[in-house]
């Protein structure tokens, strides 16, 4: 059951940075989720604090996955905006 709410949990704070970066995560859903894991393992560098939902520290999941999403969009921009002549 708590690999459900990782699930659920990640999926909501994926989506979240997204919505405040104003950014699109490659993967829709898949993509989200998988910010959200990443972002609240990122975050768990900043230590924990604020609330807990499933094993989830909110506050620091949450700027996790936000500079996750800018590194992200970095890279995809960089990779996007080359051409060859």
């Amino acid at each position: 059951m708590s690999f459900i709410w990782m699930l659920i949990v990640g999926g909501i704070i994926g989506w979240l940075a997204g919505l405040i970066m104003g950014r699109d995560i490659p993967g829709g859903i898949i993509g989200n989720i998988i910010a959200g894991i990443l972002g609240s393992w990122l975050g768990g560098f900043l230590g924990d604090w604020g609330p807990r939902v499933s094993d989830f520290y909110v506050l620091p999941s949450l700027i996790g996955a936000i500079v996750l999403i800018a590194i992200v969009s970095l890279v995809m921009r960089s990779m996007g905006g080359r051409t060859r002549s």
